[in-house]
């Protein structure tokens, strides 16, 4: 008997938003996107505080934390860095937390 092949995740965007927010360096931008699977569950996504004023390189994405290539990582001005993954509700509370400490921040 042949094996099966497996049916591909169909994922639906569900979020795709940008945000412009005041800042002490100038004004940034929190971009957020997010996909479901079938059954609702955020498998995507991809959470970024752009500031050319703070950043300049990496397209002025200051912090970032996505999971586009398979696993969840986290960008600051430049770097990446893997991290241990946790409920897509965590992570935006701690994205959220490091936007508002780098938002009075007036360089890196």
């Amino acid at each position: 008997m042949a094996a099966r092949k497996k049916r591909p995740v169909e994922l639906v965007k569900i979020t795709d938003e940008a945000i412009i927010v005041r800042c002490a360096a100038g004004d940034g931008m929190i971009r957020e996107e997010m996909w479901e699977d079938q059954k609702g569950n955020t498998v995507r996504y991809n959470l970024a505080f752009i500031n050319f004023h703070l950043f300049s390189r990496d397209n002025g994405r200051v912090l970032g934390y996505d999971t586009a290539h398979g696993y969840l990582h986290r960008h600051f001005a430049g770097t990446v860095e893997i991290i241990e993954p946790a409920p897509f509700r965590v992570i935006v509370v701690r994205f959220l937390s490091e936007v508002d400490e780098l938002k009075l921040r007036r360089r890196l």
